[in-house]
């Protein structure tokens, strides 16, 4: 943010709908840029109740409070790691999310030329409907594994393995025979996710990248509203930064944050966007309605 004038718009929550909405009924194209804020707005906390509900075992055995600390824990064994992360997958991937939001979102965008970038990594859009081929996931994905070395650059879905995990754990460790490891060196599985220099960006990550840029060549004449929702400053430089820049540099393009306590634009910008500093299920409701 060093060097970066940014802007909050201050209007009732009403007027601040009103013309978010008639950005979109005016948008030849919309782009969403989703961040973990949307997810949130989901219902899918880390923390709290939900932790409480699903892993007051660890919490009391290891002494973190909250999802993301349990996933960067030391465990001294694979069987408890993978017990760990596991029951996180399960309730983070494969369960559907507590509040309808992605429901609402891909209502209200279903029927306009759209595409989705999102640094989310729980599968949310694709469970709503929203068309595979309009997504592009950066940062990778819960079901999929990929090796921890890595020998090559595939990844492999999970889902099997991991419902077994999770029905077989006992006493916060699995059963040593469902360690994952790598098909082609022996070597631990670990999660398909952006952490470090190891990820792996496989051939489907690759062609999704490929389809967002075309996406973004071939629309750059037309009306295109770059929906923010939920992002934060974690990674800015994927979704936020060049969403402001193409916003100033393209005079059909008009920009939209919506994002609880965050919803900001540079000055520069500032009369063609709309900041909703909201929960995002309500705006969305609002949309609808």
């Amino acid at each position: 943010m060093d060097g970066i004038k940014t802007y909050k718009i201050f209007n009732k929550l009403s007027v601040q709908v009103k013309n978010l909405k008639n950005k979109l009924d005016e948008a030849d194209a919309v782009i969403i840029g989703a961040g973990a804020g949307l997810s949130a707005s989901a219902g899918f906390s880390y923390d709290g109740e939900r932790f409480n509900k699903y892993f007051s075992d660890f919490g009391e055995k290891y002494g973190f409070h909250d999802m993301y600390t349990g996933g960067f824990y030391p465990y001294k064994t694979f069987e408890e790691h993978w017990a760990y992360w596991s029951r996180y997958i399960y309730y983070n991937r494969y369960e559907n999310a507590p509040k309808p939001v992605y429901d609402e979102l891909f209502d209200i965008v279903k029927n306009k030329d759209y595409f989705v970038i999102t640094t989310n990594v729980d599968h949310c859009f694709q469970k709503a409907g929203f068309d595979k081929k309009r997504l592009f996931y950066t940062q990778g994905d819960y079901g999929l594994f990929q090796c921890s070395e890595p020998c090559c650059n595939e990844t492999f879905d999970n889902e099997e393995l991991i419902y077994k995990m999770v029905k077989e754990q006992e006493n916060m460790k699995i059963p040593s025979e469902l360690i994952p490891v790598c098909p082609y060196c022996g070597k631990p599985m670990t999660m398909n996710l952006r952490s470090d220099d190891k990820f792996v960006e496989d051939e489907g990550w690759h062609r999704a990248a490929e389809r967002y840029s075309s996406f973004l060549r071939t629309r750059k004449n037309m009306k295109v509203l770059l929906l923010e929702l939920g992002v934060g400053y974690n990674t800015p430089v994927i979704i936020k930064y060049p969403f402001w820049r193409m916003t100033a540099e393209n005079k059909n393009y008009s920009y939209a944050c919506v994002n609880y306590g965050e919803a900001v634009c540079p000055n520069e910008i500032k009369h063609k966007a709309v900041c909703i500093s909201s929960d995002i299920g309500e705006v969305l409701s609002k949309l609808k309605d």
